[in-house]
Order: structure tokens, then sequence, then C-alpha cells
């Protein structure tokens, strides 16, 4: 199963929040298969997203369209994001 994985940071957690989650039906007719937001405990502003795909193609597709960076502005996104595409290979016990 493919992931992107997204580190950015925000003007405003609480005014980027509701941008975000208005943008989940876009994500998942792209091929999003659900997320886990996270925020940095020692800076809050900044947050990492990861989002599992059903396919690595829509997935590049996604992070490069207009859609989601008009989405990213509207959402106080303030620096440019660091994106990865990741594949999970194994799950380690805990």
């Amino acid at each position: 199963m493919p992931y992107v994985l997204i580190r950015h940071k925000v003007r405003n957690f609480a005014k980027w929040k509701p941008v975000y989650d208005a943008h989940g039906t876009t994500r998942k007719a792209g091929g999003s298969r659900g997320a886990r937001l996270f925020r940095n405990v020692d800076r809050p502003k900044e947050t990492v997203i990861l989002i599992k795909w059903s396919r690595i193609d829509t997935a590049r597709k996604f992070a490069r369209s207009k859609e989601l960076r008009a989405a990213m502005k509207r959402a106080g996104v303030t620096d440019k994001p660091d994106v990865y595409f990741l594949e999970e290979v194994a799950q380690a016990p805990a």
C-alpha cells in the first residue's frame, strides 16, 4: 500500500484544519484511503500528514494538482511542503 507523507507549516492550525477537512472529498475521489494528522509538540504550527493511497500514480497526480495548491493557500500553509512518496515494506511489533 503506498503512502504520501507531507510536512508543512501553517499560520494557524485551527483555521487550517477546516480547509483540510473540506478537501477530503477531493482526496477520496483521487484515491485516498484515509489519513493520519500530526502536529509537532514543540512547534505546533508544523503539521505532518500521512495519507494512504490506492495507487502511487494517483497519489503523485494528486500531489501535483492545482486543486491541492489552491487548498494549501486557502488554509494558510506558509512554506513549501516536504512531500515523500512511501511504500510500506513491513510492520514491526511494538
